[in-house]
């Protein structure tokens, strides 16, 4: 279970240079901010931050934001940045943001966001909260509206339920799926796959780890 209640943590990150605090005034103007023209890929609740610094260091070509909504999970990504800048390696090409991603069409532009993933995402299970689920119709139309035409949402999942929902609902709303496994681990798409805090907890309690990859 994350983390919501550290004492301190929000002002930690009204402090912390790795956090974007007027997020809304950077609309349209992401590039600007890393300097570069380079393709922007969001992670949308990304815990901890070791799916999305693992990326970032990976590939150095790409700008990486990491959008996280509870104060206390973003601080210990924020201590993780620390360390690593500590080590040496401070990842210029990444930078973190404390909301609640139910206003990121206030925050990025349309055409602005090449690529997203959704990484173990809260399953929201009674069927009354199912317009809460990142992978609802409502949630895929703002990232239709953010979104290049030839983007991706990149969506893994240990929840069977939350998977088949998921990959309804894509199809219900028009979009095309180019990679569906429901045992990703042991399929040809594990090559290149950094594992999620939650992915490596899972895997290692026996679960089946399910990924979808679709465009619109």
């Amino acid at each position: 279970m994350r983390l919501r209640n550290i004492p301190g943590s929000r002002e930690v990150i009204a402090e912390s240079p790795f956090v974007v605090h007027d997020e809304e005034s950077m609309k349209g103007k992401w590039r600007e901010f890393f300097g570069n023209d380079n393709p922007i890929h969001i992670e949308i609740g990304m815990g901890k931050g070791t799916f999305i610094m693992e990326s970032a260091k990976r590939n150095p070509d790409i700008n990486y934001i990491g959008i996280e909504k509870y104060s206390s999970v973003l601080l210990r990504a924020i201590e993780k940045r620390e360390q690593e800048k500590e080590q040496g390696n401070d990842i210029p090409n990444l930078t973190f943001i404390r909301m609640d991603a139910e206003y990121i069409e206030n925050v990025f532009d349309k055409d602005e966001v090449d690529n997203i993933f959704l990484n173990f995402s809260d399953p929201w299970p009674k069927d009354r909260n199912a317009k809460r689920r990142l992978t609802s119709d409502r949630f895929l139309k703002r990232y239709t509206n953010i979104m290049k035409k030839d983007g991706k949402v990149t969506f893994k999942t240990d929840n069977i339920m939350l998977f088949d929902f998921s990959v309804e609902t894509a199809k219900e709303c028009g979009w095309n799926i180019l990679v569906e496994t429901r045992d990703l681990h042991n399929s040809e798409y594990n090559e290149g796959n950094i594992m999620t805090e939650y992915e490596k907890k899972f895997s290692d309690l026996g679960h089946k780890i399910n990924m979808m990859i679709i465009t619109q």
